[in-house]
């Protein structure tokens, strides 16, 4: 089994970041839906939020400026859970912020291995 795993890590990995900026990305666009809605402002911490996670999801995706976008997007859920979570609570799973938690782990991955193999960063 471990051969397989290591034989195949590169595979894993590319979906775990196709996945994971996948999803970023999703949770930027509902924010610009919501701008583009009027529904929220366009300027200010959630339109910031926006474009980070917006455009932040796309650059993961198809791995170009991997890590520094990673570096951005940790901090951002770092924001993200001190300002919005963590005043209703310490617990993530009861304050809604397991998301900011989970991306934040998810960054520090990227920041640690980069794009690896087929991204724009190994060009």
């Amino acid at each position: 089994m471990k051969s397989f795993f290591e034989k195949n890590g590169d595979y894993f990995y590319f979906a775990f970041r196709v996945i994971a900026g996948l999803l970023f990305f999703l949770h930027g666009w509902m924010k610009v839906s919501a701008i583009i809605g009027g529904n929220m402002p366009a300027f200010g911490l959630m339109g910031l939020a926006a474009l980070i996670e917006t455009l932040g999801g796309i650059f993961i995706i198809i791995g170009l400026f991997t890590r520094y976008t990673a570096i951005i997007s940790a901090i951002e859920m770092i924001f993200a859970y001190f300002m919005a979570h963590a005043p209703n609570g310490w617990n993530p799973l009861a304050n809604n912020g397991e998301p900011a938690a989970l991306f934040f782990a998810v960054f520090l991955v990227l920041m640690a291995f980069g794009a690896r193999k087929w991204a724009f960063d190994r060009r």
